[in-house]
């Protein structure tokens, strides 16, 4: 068994010591979500845009229209907040995992 692939883990206050494998130790590492940014789940095309940099918006405001799979995905926010940045114009094509906009730092 070699020491670099133990770990420690504790779970119910019972200390655990076990291997982990190659890809394990590889993996991309968990970083939280960003409340401060909108980003795109799945590709597709965005159709309209309804808020501008500096506007002031409340929880379940429409922002846009992404086109996907031959649906039409209204994406509203899930905050209240000021617009800081829109990375994306009217009818601009965007990949999974893309930023679309960035609100204030509260």
């Amino acid at each position: 068994m070699k020491e670099d692939n133990l770990i420690r883990l504790v779970i119910d206050d019972t200390k655990y010591q076990t291997t982990v494998t190659k890809k394990y130790l590889s993996r991309k590492k968990y970083t939280p979500i960003d409340p401060d940014i909108i980003i795109t789940t799945i590709p597709g095309s965005i159709i309209d845009i309804f808020v501008k940099a500096g506007q002031k918006i409340k929880k379940g405001d429409s922002l846009f229209i992404l086109e996907a799979m031959k649906m039409k995905n209204e994406v509203k926010s899930a905050r209240n907040g000021i617009i800081k940045e829109i990375f994306v114009s009217r009818f601009s094509q965007v990949a999974k995992g893309q930023i679309l906009l960035r609100f204030e730092k509260e």
